[in-house]
């Protein structure tokens, strides 16, 4: 853990489209960052590729602190550009948050800013996912099957409406064809023949933070991926692994399979949807490394 940064510039990427952002808390976070002395400045996204075009941005520019108002889906872009040169202030603003849950982040936008004024820097391992052609980066998860086809099946405006509710529905849905395939998964170079419905490279342990988990010791700070493949066939397989998660008895289960290691490739004779961060990113096959200690987050002094 390093000592807290003195701040004197910060720059403020938000995503007006995400689920939680509200230009009114945009400017309560500048208040909060003002108030500790800070200079900010808050551009907001339109298209794609913004968030990280900003980024590059500020990191040229020197600033001392990129902080991330918005979802998964903008702290990935963000991250994967910038790497662990500049920290990190993590403000959750989408559905789901799935990294600020991980590393128990306030869900609160000005709770969360305060942390980012008075918490100090910790480098994090980032995932980086070679799929369809193209180079994406992660920090929670990617992975193939039905949590590919679940993100993909929950629309943006549902997302809007429901929050977290809108997975539920979607997951709900989709059950009654959950069906296992079979994969070929690759870690560090030994190879594995497995019947799944889900493959997770999980980064983080916590898919819905902070009630499911896929398995223990799973973190993001040890310098390795983890494959979670859940064999489940139908809603009431798919209930019962689903239950072994709640009740943090994964590893006693044989529908639950765990393969640690920093290099993953998945791969499959059909091809299956592949997410990162809870966003499509395209079908198998995927490869998946880590990149220890690759980003730079800020969070509690005592955290």
């Amino acid at each position: 853990m390093g000592e807290a940064v003195l701040v004197a510039q910060a720059l403020l990427i938000h995503n007006p489209s995400a689920a939680r952002t509200r230009r009114r808390t945009v400017d309560s976070i500048c208040s909060v960052f003002k108030s500790a002395g800070w200079t900010v400045e808050a551009p907001g996204t339109r298209h794609a590729d913004d968030a990280a075009n900003i980024a590059d941005q500020g990191v040229t520019a020197g600033v001392d602190v990129i902080a991330v108002y918005g979802g998964d889906g903008t702290i990935h872009s963000v991250a994967g550009r910038v790497g662990a040169s500049v920290p990190l202030g993590l403000i959750p603003g989408g559905t789901g948050n799935l990294l600020a849950g991980n590393l128990r982040l306030p869900r609160s936008p000005a709770r969360a800013a305060k942390v980012i004024v008075s918490g100090k820097p910790r480098n994090i391992d980032l995932g980086r996912l070679t799929c369809d052609g193209g180079v994406n980066h992660f920090t929670v998860a990617c992975g193939a099957g039905f949590d590919a086809e679940l993100m993909a099946g929950t629309s943006g405006p549902s997302k809007r409406r429901l929050k977290m509710g809108a997975y539920i529905v979607t997951a709900w849905q989709l059950l009654g064809r959950h069906r296992t395939v079979p994969y070929q998964i690759t870690v560090d170079g030994e190879q594995y023949e497995l019947e799944a419905a889900s493959v997770l490279v999980a980064n983080c342990g916590e898919i819905i933070p902070p009630y499911l988990r896929l398995r223990e010791g799973i973190s993001p700070y040890d310098g390795v991926l983890d494959v979670v493949a859940l064999d489940a066939n139908g809603v009431w397989e798919s209930v019962q692994v689903v239950w072994q998660l709640l009740a943090r008895r994964a590893g006693d289960d044989c529908r639950i399979r765990h393969i640690p290691g920093r290099t993953v490739r998945v791969e499959t004779e059909e091809l299956q949807p592949v997410q990162l961060d809870g966003e499509s990113a395209g079908t198998t096959p995927f490869t998946a490394e880590v990149t220890p200690g690759g980003i730079s987050v800020i969070l509690p002094m005592d955290g």
